[in-house]
């Protein structure tokens, strides 16, 4: 492990550790606009008199569907459960949303069945399509993907489809399901007949969580949140036709697991800045996990790297950046934190430790447990909250400061037992002008205007 900034700065006396944990935590926006403003935040959050979404004075929200809904297709309800969701630019200056639905077999509302677009009838997860025109309006709403379980997050590839992800590892048999589940699916917003109901096989059978695509080279990033020993594992997928376009990652490649030499679990870490080189990729025996969890396969006498909750994963500049969402020593992980971000530079196989959470670092969210994140167009990233209590959407500025971009309060319950919907799927419009967002229950989606600048 090379020396962090921290230990360098100790040795040297020169600088203090905040000037350390500032720098590296600029590293979490490389290739992004610099932030415009001095301050950190939009002021302080003004309570919602409809008592659904509280934002900073001059900003505006619009529900653009709510679970139970009619969809303008026809094909029946807005499911369940709102989870990732990318945007993407469509002719004319539209948008069109795609946005996953995390439903169970007892998922209350499921995802219609549709003729060319289902996987398994008895699935009760998928994909629905928003397309809004320039104005924000919803102009039509309709299945993209149906009979996939438990679609969680998920990522975009640079020909514009959503690759949807299943978190679980239920075999046909199991919840009443007819097939196999566990793998990554993709959609494509505007037409999803192009794509259908495929499972991209190669890519793995475990409970995904989030992709990124690096733009040069096609590799496809993955994790995997299991939360219980044994702890999921960071992947990437070599396929063999890397940036073909739709359709091209049905024809294979090579999946394989991180090893960092000396790091049995990440969760260890707690240096922000500490790095390691020569990361290490060991090819998977066996993707398909046709007998046995591909975090409890042999890969040698080395192992793999694992971790608790891996979740939210992105490119940016020329890295792939992750989230172990929290760790806890009582559940078998070797430390406690309240979430970590990595870094990982393909070009130097370098992993850095960009930021940790927690009562013990330099920065506290006021919440807990980071999940969905993402870069925002102003240079900064939104970190979605999935804990106890209020929800959040946290924004975060390049010098570390922390702020409260918005706070829902549709799922309030008793003064004794208040009940929150966590928030899920943040994202921008392709112009940076709106940040759309859900509430994963009741499920509902949001467009957010104002003041970005």
């Amino acid at each position: 492990m090379s020396a962090t900034r921290r230990q360098v700065l100790a040795r040297t006396g020169a600088l203090t550790a905040g000037i350390a944990f500032t720098g590296a935590f600029s590293e979490l926006f490389a290739g992004t606009a610099a932030a415009r403003g001095h301050h950190a935040g939009y002021g302080p959050l003004v309570p919602d008199p409809a008592g659904l979404l509280d934002l900073p004075k001059g900003f505006r929200y619009r529900v653009l569907s709510r679970e139970g809904e009619s969809l303008s297709s026809g094909e029946g309800r807005v499911p369940s459960n709102h989870d990732g969701m990318a945007a993407f630019a469509g002719r004319r200056g539209r948008v069109h949303l795609v946005r996953n639905h995390e439903n169970r077999a007892d998922a209350a509302i499921p995802v219609p069945t549709v003729k060319g677009l289902t996987y398994d009838p008895m699935g009760k997860g998928g994909c629905t399509s928003l397309e809004l025109d320039g104005r924000g309006n919803v102009l039509s709403e309709r299945v993209a993907i149906a009979g996939t379980a438990v679609n969680c997050a998920g990522g975009p590839t640079p020909w514009g489809t959503w690759l949807t992800c299943e978190e679980t590892e239920d075999k046909a048999g199991t919840n009443g399901y007819t097939k196999d589940h566990g793998f990554v699916f993709e959609v494509h917003g505007a037409d999803p007949q192009r794509t259908g109901a495929v499972p991209l096989t190669a890519m793995g059978r475990f409970q995904h969580e989030a992709i990124a695509v690096d733009p040069q080279s096609g590799i496809i990033y993955e994790t995997e949140d299991a939360f219980q020993r044994p702890f999921g594992l960071f992947y990437r997928f070599l396929p063999n036709r890397p940036l073909g376009g739709t359709r091209s990652l049905r024809a294979g490649g090579e999946l394989e697991a991180m090893r960092v030499p000396g790091v049995p679990d990440l969760s260890a870490i707690q240096e922000p800045g500490a790095s390691f080189d020569r990361i290490e990729w060991v090819p998977v025996p066996d993707s398909q996990a046709k007998e046995t969890p591909i975090r409890l396969q042999d890969f040698g006498p080395k192992g793999v790297t694992h971790a608790q909750k891996l979740e939210g994963c992105y490119w940016g500049g020329r890295s792939v950046y992750f989230v172990s969402s929290f760790a806890r020593s009582g559940e078998g992980s070797a430390a406690d934190h309240f979430g970590q971000v990595w870094k990982y530079e393909p070009h130097r196989r370098r992993l850095t430790l960009v930021i940790a959470f927690g009562p013990s670092t330099d920065i506290q969210l006021p919440g807990e447990s980071p999940d969905n994140i993402c870069l925002a167009p102003s240079g900064g990233l939104m970190v979605c909250e999935d804990g106890s209590g209020a929800q959040h959407v946290y924004g975060l500025t390049k010098s570390g400061a922390v702020y409260a971009m918005a706070r829902g309060r549709q799922n309030i319950g008793t003064p004794e037992a208040p009940e929150w919907g966590e928030f899920a799927g943040v994202t921008f419009s392709p112009d940076g002008e709106t940040m759309y967002v859900n509430c994963y229950t009741p499920g509902t989606t949001f467009a957010v205007t104002g003041p970005w600048g």
